[in-house]
């Protein structure tokens, strides 16, 4: 495995792939290494000769932190656990690389970026398609793999790939859970022994959720219920409880007819985590599972909580 910090390296490596007709795949990351980021290797290395683990934390265009340099880093451990997963080079360039002190072109989804989520967090999913946009033209990957629990990054994504007729297939790969249910996460580190528990009711609001889908309830309140239940954790600060069409994460209402997303993002002390899971109506289920998103629309603004 090679370990690359620089983009006329990365240009070179992967120039030597595609020369030797070896399909790329990339899997970006931001921070270090867990679970779900081996799922996503795993389902990379399915589809493509060649795997690209990228580790840049995106700046918020172009404002550097100290904690976006501190993840951009690659720790030994991090480092033998993607050369055990069969990763074949990681890329992790400075802020500095990526970004030169005269930076100024960014790109985003224009509406999509500025529902749900980025209601709150305004400049986040711009600073995500900038950077993936770089990746994109450093790799020339043909297919990039990224975690459903990030649901909206999933879905702004395919918007930009679309939309800029980007030459690649996006995947979406399931979310991983602990055994205990919690969605696997760097920022669970960060949760104290209280709060960890507490967070359980994130998985659990979303498999009743998931079930109650199934008997006609309108989307109104189903997404009511689910806000009531999380509202109800004493330890939860409830940041946005939504649900969305699961294939263009516009609104919906009356009941459910098709499969949607229920997206969920709560803070739990200092943490702020997110979680996700596609629901369906009986009658919408194929081959027993939910249909797996497509490339969305520009949703409309959510409802308020209850």
């Amino acid at each position: 495995m090679q370990l690359i910090t620089t983009k006329s390296a990365m240009r070179d490596v992967a120039r030597s792939w595609r020369a030797a007709g070896e399909a790329v795949a990339l899997v970006p990351t931001s921070s270090f290494v867990h679970d779900g980021h081996k799922a996503l290797v795993a389902r990379a290395k399915s589809e493509a000769a060649r795997v690209v683990v990228s580790i840049f934390a995106s700046p918020t265009p172009f404002g550097l932190t100290d904690d976006v340099a501190t993840r951009t880093r690659v720790p030994e451990w991090d480092e033998a656990a993607l050369h055990a997963a069969g990763v074949d080079a990681v890329f992790a360039p400075s802020v500095d690389e990526m970004f030169g002190p005269d930076a100024q072109t960014m790109v985003e989804t224009t509406e999509l970026a500025k529902t749900l989520i980025g209601k709150f967090r305004p400049v986040h999913f711009r600073s995500v398609a900038t950077a993936f946009t770089k990746l994109c033209n450093i790799v020339q990957p043909d297919v990039a793999c990224f975690g459903e629990k990030d649901y909206q990054q999933l879905c702004v994504i395919r918007q930009m790939v679309r939309d800029l007729d980007m030459p690649l297939r996006v995947l979406g790969v399931p979310t991983v859970r602990d055994a205990d249910g919690l969605a696997v996460s760097t920022r669970n580190a960060r949760l104290t022994a209280q709060d960890r528990a507490a967070a359980l009711v994130l998985s659990r609001a979303l498999s009743e959720a998931e079930e109650m889908a199934k008997t006609g309830i309108t989307a109104s309140r189903l997404r009511a219920w689910v806000a009531a239940t999380l509202q109800a954790e004493p330890r939860a600060e409830l940041q946005s409880a939504d649900i969305r069409d699961a294939e263009t994460l516009g609104t919906i209402a009356g009941p459910l007819t098709a499969p949607a997303v229920l997206l969920l993002a709560v803070r739990f002390g200092a943490v702020l985590l997110l979680d996700q899971r596609v629901v369906q109506p009986e009658d919408a289920q194929i081959g027993g599972a939910a249909r797996p998103p497509e490339p969305p629309s520009p949703g409309e603004e959510a409802r308020p909580l209850p």
